[in-house]
C-alpha cells in the first residue's frame, strides 16, 4: 500500500467522521436533538476511508483525483444524511447534477474522458438511470423518494451508461447479503420497506473504481 493511499485512507476516516457528525445536527432535527455517535458513525467512516482509499489507488492525475474527490465527497456526506434521517438533502443532490454536465463538458471526468460517444453516453445515463430506478422501486417495493431520483441523475451523467449498470448491479449484490443477513437476524422484515440511497451512493463510488475507460 502506497502513502498516497494510507493518506487517503487517514484523511477519509476523518471527513467519514465528520459528515457523521455533521449529518447528526443538519438538516434539523425535529426534536432539534444531535444524534450521539453509534454504529452510523461507524459505517460512514469505514465507508469513506474505504471510498477514498480506494479513489487514490484507482486514479494518480490531481485533476482526476479532485474532480473524482469532491462528488465523493459529497456522496459521502449524503449516505450520513440518509443513515440519520433518510433525507438526501436538494441542497445537496441538485448542484451535482450541473457539477457532473461542466466536468463531462470540459472533459475533465475521468471515467469517460477516453470515450468517443462520451457526452451521449452521459446524457442517456443520466436520463435513464431514474426510470431504472423507478422500475426497480416498483419491482422491489422500495421506498423510493425524489432525493433518490435526482441523486441518480448525477449519477448517470457522471458514470455513463455501462459503469452505473456495472456499479448499480454490483452495489444491488452487496445490498442484498447486508438484506438478507439483517431478515435472517430478524432485524427487518419481508415486508420492511427498502432504501434506496445507500444503494445508489455505493453504485456512484463503485462505478469510479471499476477498470477500463
Amino acid at each position: 500500500m502506497s502513502v498516497a493511499v494510507i493518506v487517503a485512507v487517514l484523511l477519509g476516516a476523518l471527513f467519514g467522521l465528520y459528515a457523521d457528525r455533521l449529518a447528526s445536527r443538519w438538516p434539523i432535527h425535529e426534536d432539534g436533538a444531535a444524534r450521539p455517535p453509534d454504529w452510523r458513525t461507524a459505517a460512514v467512516v469505514l465507508a469513506s476511508a474505504a471510498t477514498f482509499g480506494a479513489l487514490a489507488g484507482r486514479w494518480t492525475e490531481p485533476r482526476d483525483l479532485a474532480v473524482l474527490g469532491l462528488y465523493a465527497a459529497v456522496l459521502i456526506v449524503l449516505l450520513a444524511t440518509d443513515l440519520d434521517q433518510r433525507l438526501l438533502p436538494d441542497v445537496l443532490t441538485l448542484p451535482l447534477i450541473p457539477y457532473s454536465v461542466v466536468v463531462l463538458v470540459l472533459g475533465w471526468n475521468p471515467i469517460l474522458a477516453d470515450k468517443d460517444l462520451a457526452i451521449v453516453t452521459a446524457v442517456a445515463a443520466g436520463l435513464g438511470a431514474p426510470i431504472l430506478l423507478l422500475v426497480t422501486d416498483r419491482i422491489l417495493g422500495g421506498a423510493l423518494g425524489m432525493g433518490d431520483v435526482k441523486l441518480a441523475v448525477s449519477l448517470g451523467l457522471m458514470a455513463g451508461i455501462s459503469r452505473f449498470v456495472g456499479g448499480f448491479l454490483v452495489a444491488s449484490v452487496l445490498f442484498a447479503v447486508v438484506l438478507i443477513t439483517l431478515i435472517v437476524l430478524r432485524r427487518l422484515s419481508m415486508r420492511s420497506a427498502i432504501p434506496f440511497g445507500p444503494v445508489l451512493i455505493a453504485a456512484g463510488i463503485i462505478a469510479m473504481l471499476l477498470p477500463g475507460g
